[in-house]
């Protein structure tokens, strides 16, 4: 069988990863205080909606956080592929949080329609205008991670999600001080929760296939089947599996039957090499054998 491994990338990708939601963890829930005490002073929807994001925030940097540092953890006899899985257990609790932020927001602004609120502008422009400059130091710092990680993206679009929050409430409180027209306060909540929920459900969405061992995307099975079927020596593919552990290490297990003549270890390492550098699959599991196997018992070394 054909094994490789990139441990030690992961290793320093997630002391990055961590160190990056570590500051992004300290700014965000610095200015959180300040952002819910605004929201009490000011009585702005669209401002406590802010601030409910930047409380998501935290505790999805917390979480990501604390993902990082237990996915770390080396594998065990019970845990034969450690704790990395738990990095995707967060994203997908994030995404969910995310959820439950919106619906309230988008129930609580429909009620302010019907029940309108004396909004204070000035401080919640003040207010909101500080959360900008956080939320942008913020993405900034956890930018470089979120394209190699699902829980650091998660991190990541709550922060941008936020971010979006913020200009809105930016240009509601400025809609308001020039006009008066209070509803542009909840009217401004319910577009960040209608803005946020599509991205959150991308976001759901890949956790549960990578929960459910689905195949990666930018992987098609019957290209990855084709293309060891063309290795030489190769006269067949059954039992093809192709799945993700976490967002960034793709797995690969295989039954390949040989071609009459040809050799074990050198068709082996052939289909391990093209996997590797054609597919970015890091763990390659290939057995390899003289004809189909009908059950595990015939099955060849």
């Amino acid at each position: 069988m054909a094994h490789s491994h990139g441990e030690h990338a992961h290793n320093h990708a997630a002391g990055a990863n961590s160190k990056m939601l570590g500051w992004a963890l300290a700014l965000t829930t610095t200015f959180l205080v300040a952002e819910l005490v605004g929201a009490y002073v000011f009585n702005s929807l669209a401002l406590l909606s802010d601030a409910a994001h930047m409380f998501t925030d935290a505790a999805a940097l917390a979480i990501a956080l604390a993902a990082v540092k237990i996915g770390q953890r080396p594998a065990d006899e019970k845990r034969t592929f450690g704790y990395r899985r738990f990095e995707i257990l967060a994203a997908a609790f994030n995404a969910l949080l995310l959820f439950a932020v919106a619906a309230y927001v988008l129930v609580e602004g429909i009620r302010r329609f019907f029940e309108p609120s004396e909004v204070q502008s000035t401080g919640m422009l003040i207010v909101a205008t500080i959360g900008l400059v956080v939320n942008i130091i913020a993405m900034r710092l956890l930018s470089a991670g979120k394209d190699q990680s699902l829980n650091v993206k998660g991190a990541y679009l709550e922060v941008w999600a936020d971010m979006l929050g913020s200009l809105g409430v930016i240009v509601g409180a400025g809609v308001i001080m020039a006009t008066g027209w209070q509803w542009v306060d909840p009217l401004v909540a319910i577009g960040i929760g209608l803005w946020v929920l599509p991205r959150t459900w991308i976001l759901l969405k890949d956790t549960t296939r990578i929960l459910l061992e689905g195949v990666p995307s930018g992987i098609t099975l019957a290209e990855v089947r084709k293309a060891i079927s063309d290795v030489p020596g190769v006269a067949g593919v059954h039992d093809l599996h192709v799945w993700s552990l976490t967002s960034d290490d793709n797995s690969l297990s295989t039954h390949v039957e040989l071609k009459e003549g040809a050799d074990f270890e050198t068709v082996r390492i052939a289909i391990a090499t093209m996997l590797h550098d054609r597919f970015e699959l890091q763990h390659s599991t290939i057995q390899v054998e003289r004809r189909e196997c009908e059950d595990a018992s015939a099955l060849h070394p």
